[in-house]
């Protein structure tokens, strides 16, 4: 005789509740550390577009003042600085060889540069300074025509603000200028650069502040000194945020943007020496 053992082909209603019970717990649990991951993701990408955009400002803030003052004639300011809160800060040197000086006077305020030596360095459109060391004068002009053959420099679209005398010198000189452009689009403020003669450019997107602070000869620190020729260091403080806001906590109307704040330091090569 044959003992006959019940042999279940399926599951109970029980143990399907706790199958997905079970299913529920787990697939949460793993979404869990999906959402977690991911907000960790984002949260790093905001981190480094914010450092990208900040150390490639401070690098180039770095740069531009280093050069600062370089090889200025008289009178002229390697820096000029603007407590505007974000500050401004405005940049003069030479950085190209490119210069001459005049074979003749200039009988009026209108007539062109006739130059005593090689100009072909020079080029239309490109913004020049002329210098008188007589007088310790000068001023800015825009080239409209370089005549390299007869050695002329014309500046059509401009007159000078006076006449000068031979021997007056002649310099190619960059002067760039950097402040925040926190108007145009409040939510996206912007590092921007303006080289005189030139469209201001965006230099870096979501810089919101930007500080300097200037160590002078005598150890004091200010906001804005009263003589360029007395600055020995300028302190930096840049401030970036995350291109988007993000939710505060559970409450997602509370939208805040990521933000660091960077600093640095230049000692001046050009000023003062």
């Amino acid at each position: 005789m044959k003992i006959i053992k019940d042999n279940p082909k399926g599951f109970t209603l029980l143990e399907t509740l706790i199958s997905l019970v079970i299913t529920g717990i787990v697939t949460a649990s793993i979404l869990g550390v999906y959402v977690n991951q991911h907000e960790n993701y984002l949260i790093q990408d905001d981190v480094t577009d914010i450092q990208q955009n900040a150390r490639a400002s401070l690098d180039e803030l770095s740069r531009q003042i280093r050069m600062a003052g370089y090889e200025l004639p008289l009178g002229l300011e390697g820096i000029e600085a603007y407590d505007t809160n974000p500050d401004t800060i405005v940049l003069t040197y030479q950085n190209s060889g490119c210069d001459t000086y005049l074979s003749a006077p200039t009988p009026n305020t209108s007539a062109e540069l006739k130059c005593g030596s090689d100009i072909s360095c020079f080029y239309n459109g490109q913004w020049i300074y002329i210098f008188d060391a007589d007088s310790a004068k000068g001023e800015w002009l825009e080239i409209t025509q370089v005549q390299t053959a007869t050695l002329q420099l014309q500046h059509n679209t401009m007159s000078l603000s006076r006449t000068y005398d031979v021997n007056a010198l002649v310099f190619a000189m960059t002067q760039v200028k950097f402040y925040i452009d926190n108007t145009t689009d409040v939510e996206h403020p912007k590092l921007m650069i303006e080289i005189m003669g030139q469209t201001p450019q965006i230099y870096a997107d979501n810089v919101f502040d930007l500080q300097f602070q200037y160590k002078l000869k005598n150890g004091m620190t200010v906001d804005v000194p009263l003589i360029a020729e007395n600055i020995r260091e300028v302190l930096i403080e840049l401030s970036a945020r995350s291109n988007s806001p993000h939710a505060e906590g559970s409450n997602d109307e509370n939208r805040v943007f990521r933000e660091r704040t960077y600093n640095t330091s230049v000692f001046l090569r050009n000023v003062g020496i």
